[in-house]
């Protein structure tokens, strides 16, 4: 199902010149203590909330079940949510569905098109349900998403990646300033996962454009997102900075032939430590280097001390106990 605002009968704002959109800081779309239970007493979501800021491309984690897409649906209003709400721009989606979602472009679920009609046509045909329409327009997001060649093709003879991008084409008309992506990279060959990566991250870094992606493919989030959120079972577990992205260090793997007196100095400082991987990680006040002197003054030979940045995916395991 493809779905795009201007469906709902207002074209989205054009500008996505840094004038026209909030600051930095502020949350262009908030996720409001959402909770869903499915008939048979399911629970989808429970009081589920988190923020995407403008301009950064957000990531939303789980496994097989865990949310990510009963969120999306919500998002679009295409779920109705048992309590709470989502805002857009200051605009509740459940309240006021076609204001809050006027500068919202998405992919959602499957891409599905008139395989008989061109790609061309196939965007003119979404386009005149809010009775838009803009070959300028068209042509410059053809050309953006590499499908200028293949436009008046008839998308059956379009590949699965193809599809994808004639999709993403569809979400970018007219200019959004946000894009709401639920497993945009699904099925894809490697070659074709990396073409719509580069692609996501120049949205970003050359129009402003502020970016929720569901995904399961923990290496893609790690590439490009600045922070994610993960679900397990309809919970939030984790909202924040992309673990390896973290700036400030507070773990380090320690390597020493005086285990013993090490980790005695790690705990008297208030650090931990565990003995089966030697990571110790720091309290919040405490910098490497004076973990280090401590160390060594309690008499320990140390032959190794570096900064550990977790992987995103030895996070997401830690975090959803997998």
């Amino acid at each position: 199902l493809l779905h795009r605002a201007f469906l709902l009968g207002k074209s989205p704002a054009r500008c996505v010149d840094s004038r026209c959109l909030p600051p930095l800081s502020m949350a262009i779309l908030e996720v409001c203590n959402l909770t869903k239970r499915w008939s048979g007493g399911r629970l989808a979501l429970n009081e589920v909330s988190f923020e995407m800021r403008q301009g950064e491309v957000l990531g939303l984690l789980g496994h097989n079940g865990a949310g990510k897409s009963t969120v999306l649906g919500i998002t679009l209003g295409m779920v109705r949510p048992d309590a709470g709400e989502v805002i857009i721009n200051g605009i509740s989606v459940q309240s006021d569905r076609a204001r809050a979602l006027g500068s919202v472009g998405a992919i959602y679920e499957a891409a599905h098109f008139y395989d008989y009609l061109t790609g061309w046509q196939n965007l003119r045909v979404l386009c005149s349900l809010s009775g838009w329409w803009d070959e300028a327009e068209v042509r410059r997001v053809l050309k953006l998403v590499n499908l200028d060649q293949r436009a008046h093709h008839k998308t059956r003879t379009y590949s699965h990646g193809m599809r994808q991008r004639l999709a993403l084409a569809q979400a970018l008309l007219p200019r959004p300033r946000c894009l709401l992506l639920d497993e945009p990279t699904d099925g894809l060959d490697p070659e074709g996962i990396r073409e719509f990566r580069e692609l996501v991250l120049k949205l970003r870094a050359e129009y402003g454009m502020t970016i929720l992606l569901n995904s399961h493919l923990l290496a893609e989030v790690e590439q490009m997102c600045d922070r994610c959120v993960i679900l397990k079972q309809g919970r939030k577990m984790y909202e924040g900075v992309v673990p390896s992205r973290q700036k400030q260090q507070r773990v380090f793997l320690l390597q020493t032939r005086d285990f013993a007196k090490a980790r005695a100095a790690v705990m008297s400082a208030g650090a931990l430590v565990d003995p089966v991987t030697n990571l110790v990680e720091l309290p919040d006040q405490l910098p490497g280097h004076e973990m280090l002197r401590q160390i060594v003054e309690a008499g320990a030979r140390v032959d190794s001390w570096t900064a550990h940045r977790p992987t995103l995916e030895e996070f997401y395991l830690g975090m959803t106990g997998s």
